[in-house]
């Protein structure tokens, strides 16, 4: 059954590219950019999503490339860059990428609140849409974003129903198959009506992706931590620009793992700075490097470094949540743990275990690759085995709780080589639905006694008086916030009944007036 779906699905691949060749491109070579042409006739998974959203129809799906092609012709698709955006667009924070859903989703934020309905400046606002969604395709081929429309705080100036047809067409016609779900958050009353209009451009299949969500209801589709306050949720990140908010993820520094004369530098490193720091350390792998690299004759000096290494390692605490994944059960499990700038604590563990029965390889990616060391980010995992990775900030830099870091496993054959150059040719060549994903967050563990505060209480075993600390204060946060949220719907609230009386008083005083000179 697979095979044949398999038989089936190449052979509708093939008729769209000799249709599409044959029916539309032979006649008006300049209709379409070369690019997406050559493009059309090398990528599967392109061919595939127009097909998919057309249920396979190959006649629907030329027309919808054909629709598809001339827009991105028209719009510049494949030349649009950061330059080619207006400064005080991207300064403004209308439109652009930040967080995940819980399905891992990215999340498409579009702040109704700033913009401003203007036919003069409306080309510029498509293309910042259309810079967006490319941009994210080319490097995420494939996977679906949700779109966070926040609606909050918005006026009547606010809405444009052709800048919201343009951002409907985005995701039927142009970029099919990455609409994961559109969440409506706080839509005002008076917007009923034009989305009403908006669902009739979606069609009765695409309705069911919208949601609409108050503060109760939207923690039903995304977490607290990737929610801003006036969502109800934790997210501290503020939009500014530069540089372009994003969190592409990318390869950190010591990709390979550092080497042998590195390791060694840093060790010493270590061990100078004990007296400052509680506890430094380094990976079981660079641990059995060193030790046979010792002489105990002729290296006395070294052999005592690496005891001391040793003591580190005993005494560093593995993390205690674990998320359990197909291929690699990865600890800890959601966010990893860095001590403050005054805890002095600097280094974090990741623990890989292979649950598989084959070589597992992985590797680290994060958003920030200028300011962490990651040791190893490119390897392997034995069956069964496990592999401490350790995560440390580079050169200063300091821990950001926007900074992500994302794992990526796949299962190599039996046959197959685990040193660097076989890693890089496997990475190139592995399907991009073999391989496992998983993202962690960061999290800085405040202290006011950075003598105390040591990696393994902070990151990974907190006191319960320090956690019950936390928690309570949090939960102070937490209701203060709460308060001043409902008094500010209470005000909203207020104002909206206010307008109401108003407007039926001036349709009450018209009708007057009517009926007596009429």
């Amino acid at each position: 059954m697979a095979e044949y779906h398999a038989q089936n699905k190449a052979k509708l691949i093939s008729e769209t590219r000799r249709r599409f060749e044959a029916e539309y491109v032979t006649d008006k070579p300049d209709k379409y950019d070369p690019r997406d042409v050559e493009r059309l006739q090398q990528d599967d998974n392109w061919v595939e999503s127009y097909l998919l959203w057309r249920h396979s129809i190959v006649d629907e799906t030329l027309k919808m490339l054909d629709e598809s092609f001339q827009w991105r012709k028209e719009m510049c698709v494949n030349d649009l860059t950061e330059s080619s955006i207006p400064r005080w667009l991207l300064e403004i924070g209308s439109i652009y990428l930040h967080g995940y859903d819980k399905e891992g989703n990215k999340l498409f934020w579009i702040r109704v609140k700033y913009h401003v309905k203007d036919h003069k400046t409306m080309l510029d606002k498509k293309k910042l849409i259309a810079f967006w969604l490319e941009r994210y395709a080319k490097r995420e081929n494939g996977k679906p974003v949700t779109v966070m429309f926040d609606l909050s705080e918005t006026g009547i100036n606010s809405i444009d129903m052709d800048f919201v047809r343009f951002i409907i067409n985005c995701f039927k016609v142009y970029y099919p198959k990455y609409l994961s779900k559109m969440v409506i958050f706080d839509m005002p009353w008076i917007m009923n009506a034009a989305f009403k209009i908006v669902k009739s451009w979606l069609g009765p299949e695409a309705v069911s992706l919208l949601k609409f969500t108050s503060k109760n209801e939207v923690q039903d589709y995304v977490s607290v931590e990737y929610l801003p306050p006036h969502m109800g949720g934790t997210d501290p990140f503020k939009y500014s620009y530069p540089p372009l908010v994003d969190d592409d993820f990318q390869t950190p520094l010591c990709e390979n793992g550092p080497i042998a004369s590195e390791d060694e530098a840093s060790s010493k490193e270590d061990i100078e700075s004990d007296g400052k720091e509680t506890l430094e350390t380094v990976s079981s792998e660079e641990q059995t490097t060193l030790l046979k690299k010792i002489n105990l004759t002729e290296h006395t000096s070294k052999a005592e470094e690496t005891e001391k290494v040793d003591s580190k390692m005993k005494a560093f605490k593995k993390p205690l949540s674990v998320f359990k994944g197909p291929l690699l059960h990865i600890s800890p499990a959601e966010e990893l743990y860095f001590g403050s700038t005054e805890s002095g604590e600097k280094k974090t563990l990741i623990v890989l275990t292979n649950v598989t029965k084959n070589i597992v390889a992985f590797k680290v990616r994060t958003t920030a690759p200028e300011k962490y060391r990651v040791k190893p980010s490119n390897s392997s995992c034995d069956p069964g085995a496990s592999v401490d990775i350790v995560v440390s900030p580079h050169g200063g830099l300091t821990v950001s709780a926007q900074d992500r870091f994302l794992i990526m496993a796949a299962e190599m054959e039996q046959s197959s080589g685990t040193g660097p150059a076989e890693l890089t040719q496997f990475w190139k060549e592995v399907p991009r639905n073999k391989v496992m994903e998983h993202r962690l967050r960061c999290h800085i563990v405040e202290s006011s006694k950075p003598t105390t505060l040591t990696l393994k209480d902070s990151a990974f075993n907190m006191s319960d008086k320090t956690s019950e600390d936390l928690y309570l204060q949090l939960n102070r946060l937490l209701e203060s916030n709460r308060k001043l949220e409902d008094q500010v719907q209470h005000c909203i609230w207020f104002q909206q009944l206010l307008l109401s009386l108003t407007m039926l008083l001036l349709a009450f005083v018209i009708s007057f007036f009517y009926l007596l000179y009429s």
